[in-house]
């Protein structure tokens, strides 16, 4: 597909003091009785007002995912009188979800998010039209899907898919306001390849060049994530958008924000292009069809066993032994029992030592190590292997893969 260039309509042309940059849309028509009672206190504010309030009406902004980050982000800038929001996501609502993605409710467990997402939005400003995509964005849909939008707000989980929007956002010329969440912590930013000058281009991959190695990053689905803290980073990235569309403030071009809630501290770091990094000018053909993990090279030859036989074997004369690789946290939500546990981090250090917990699981029976999804497990079974370990399997899908096809009654997480 091809890919737009430049943003929507092209309405950039000069770069504001102290570095503020120009309005990105045009004003809209003017405001309508009803507009100016429920904006009231915007037009109020004198670096918004009626003009960026017509602006904010005019603007097309694409956001990507309607999760945690989505759900602040999507609420703020329906509030705010965006006039047009295309939001896509692939997940459905789970209980889960519900400690951080407040835009969804427990009647809408089971349905696609971005459907709740769009009748809750519907009855908060009734005036905005809401675009709902399922989909899971790939190089082959993300070009079209990208055009006729202002800016993007990137509200992703997964790697993949956060390279593939800077890409064809690096691609297009269109600017992205990234987030990024972990924990307690969080990392803020806006990027843009061609911002008008003299303002400097910089993108995701003049701050991160490549994603990190597979399984080196834990998902929040791993590592936990307190709930207020994509509150706070979503709606910072909706001010953000506002900033962008109105020309309001200095926006975080050429900035990072890091945050930290637990210990209440942030810090803003400059960000400047890679005069040495090639830009971006396609996107490869598999890009953004990973899911959040994808195995590295050294685990792709790692023996697996699916769900339902690795259960078969369990029942057999001389089972395996279960391995459980995952972090504390996610043993004490839900494990396959009976399991030894050896974290990740220690797995090499306990192969290495003949009385450790593997060396004395392994002399029981085969080892078939599990973590989540089956990426981590694959890490691991392929250390244990290159210690002198023989027969080490990866249950294909982890726990993930055990509660869908064996025992439902494991809580999700």
């Amino acid at each position: 597909m091809a890919v737009p260039r430049g943003p929507a309509g092209g309405r950039v042309t000069a770069a504001g003091p102290g570095g503020a940059l120009p309005p990105l849309v045009d004003p809209g028509p003017e405001l309508t009785a009803e507009d100016r009672e429920r904006y009231s206190r915007h037009l109020l504010l004198g670096a918004i007002g009626e003009e960026g309030q017509r602006r904010l009406r005019a603007a097309s902004v694409f956001v990507v995912g309607a999760g945690g980050l989505g759900a602040p982000i999507l609420l703020y800038l329906a509030a705010a009188g965006v006039g047009r929001i295309t939001v896509v996501d692939d997940d459905d609502v789970d209980l889960g979800n519900l400690h951080r993605q407040v835009i969804h409710s427990v009647p809408a467990i089971g349905r696609p998010k971005v459907e709740s997402a769009r009748d809750r939005l519907a009855e908060l400003a009734p005036g905005v039209r809401v675009d709902a995509v399922r989909a899971r964005l790939d190089a082959l849909t993300v070009g079209e899907l990208l055009e006729g939008h202002d800016l993007v707000l990137d509200g992703s989980d997964n790697f993949a898919t956060r390279y593939l929007v800077s890409d064809a956002c690096e691609i297009a010329g269109i600017p992205v306001v990234w987030g990024t969440i972990d924990r307690f912590r969080a990392q803020l930013a806006v990027f843009w390849s061609r911002p008008p000058a003299p303002a400097e281009g910089v993108t995701l991959r003049d701050l991160y060049p490549a994603p990190p190695p597979p399984g080196s990053v834990p998902s929040c689905a791993e590592a936990g994530v307190v709930g207020a803290l994509p509150g706070t980073v979503g709606s910072m990235m909706a001010m953000e958008a506002v900033k962008l569309v109105t020309g309001a403030g200095r926006p975080l071009l050429g900035r990072l924000v890091l945050m930290d809630l637990l210990e209440s501290t942030q810090r803003t770091v400059t960000i400047r292009p890679d005069p040495s990094r090639e830009p971006v000018t396609a996107l490869p053909e598999d890009s953004g069809d990973a899911g959040c993990e994808v195995p590295d090279d050294a685990a792709a030859g790692v023996p697996t066993v699916g769900a339902a036989d690795l259960a078969a074997e369990l029942g057999g004369a001389v089972p395996p032994v279960l391995v459980d690789v995952r972090g504390a946290g996610e043993r004490a939500i839900a494990a396959i029992e009976p399991s030894v546990w050896v974290p990740l981090d220690a797995v090499a250090e306990d192969a290495a030592d003949p009385t450790g917990v593997l060396g004395r699981a392994a002399a029981a029976g085969p080892l078939v190590v599990y973590c989540k999804s089956g990426v981590r497990s694959a890490r691991a079974a392929a250390t244990l292997t290159a210690a002198g370990l023989a027969g080490v399997r990866s249950l294909e899908g982890g726990i993930d893969a055990w509660t869908r096809d064996v025992d439902p009654s494991l809580p999700g997480y």
